[in-house]
């Protein structure tokens, strides 16, 4: 039903601003700045080598450029929704209403590149957030070829460059709840589920597609009852030779630590990432090799 984490949406005010922070950010140059026609909406793309990001603005009057300055308003800038890849959005809408989840059937989309003016049309099936624990996502099915979005090219060295997304953070008051959606209803597995007392959270990892899905639910509980998209962890190979370009290029980064998981080594990127909680971190198989 669902194969990938094939995209991140992460929702912006400035899209020029925003595609600058992130080609800095990545290392990388976007693969394609491109417009909704009768959306309202516009986007800058970074692919990378498990998925990719769209930083996600308004540009316009339309259906979702009001959604977007909703969620704006509401939220301010960052993480937006996780879109779910699937080879038949058809059948993807089917097996999702057989999971126990309301969901349309597929709605035709496209997106013009600005500069080359070339096409990709895809199919979205949208599930509605009120049964996803508030955190919108959707499947979507590629119509056109791969090569039109390509790799994003890295503007930095291939060591210190994000390669992939290790993980997404989203933070639950319901841990069951949260099972019950991923793993039951979606069909993402379960590969680790563990109380940290010391910390105070229980972390659950879902994966799909080589990306992790993590929910971190804290032991106290919470006073909300949805669920928040929070943040995005960026893979790279050379943890210290990323830290480095960060730091020259003015953001506010950490510096380099142990991670929780063993083997692995990370910063955090403070600011500026217009919202999103930010991670960098050099894996395991990476990091035995450095």
């Amino acid at each position: 039903m669902l194969t990938t984490l094939d995209h991140i949406v992460v929702a912006v005010r400035d899209l020029d601003a925003a595609s600058a922070t992130y080609t800095a950010l990545l290392g990388r140059a976007p693969s394609w700045r491109g417009e909704h026609p009768g959306w309202g909406t516009a986007n800058t793309l970074f692919r990378l080598s498990n998925t990719y990001l769209e930083l996600l603005g308004v540009r316009g009057a339309g259906a979702m450029a009001e959604r977007i300055d909703a969620h704006l308003a509401e939220h301010g800038e960052g993480p937006y929704a996780l879109a779910f890849g699937t080879p038949d959005a058809g059948r993807a809408a089917e097996a999702l209403r057989a999971n126990g989840l309301p969901a349309p059937d597929p709605l035709d989309g496209s997106g013009r590149d600005r500069a080359s003016g070339a096409d990709r049309r895809w199919r979205n099936v949208f599930v509605p957030p009120a049964d996803t624990r508030g955190v919108v996502m959707f499947a979507i099915e590629h119509r056109s070829p791969p090569e039109l979005l390509p790799p994003a090219a890295a503007t930095a060295g291939d060591a210190s460059a994000v390669d992939g997304v290790d993980h997404v953070v989203i933070m639950t008051a319901d841990a069951e709840a949260g099972i019950a959606l991923y793993r039951d209803r979606l069909g993402l597995r379960l590969a680790f589920d563990r109380t940290f007392e010391q910390r105070g959270v229980r972390l659950l990892f879902f994966r799909i597609g080589g990306v992790t899905v993590e929910l971190a639910a804290p032991l106290g509980g919470s006073a909300t009852t949805e669920d928040r998209f929070w943040g995005i962890s960026w893979r790279v190979p050379d943890v210290d030779a990323a830290q480095a370009r960060l730091a020259a290029a003015g953001f506010d980064v950490s510096a380099v630590r142990p991670g929780h998981k063993a083997g692995t080594r990370v910063c955090t990127v403070r600011r500026e990432t217009h919202g999103v909680a930010t991670l960098v971190i050099q894996p395991v198989q990476m990091a035995s090799h450095s």
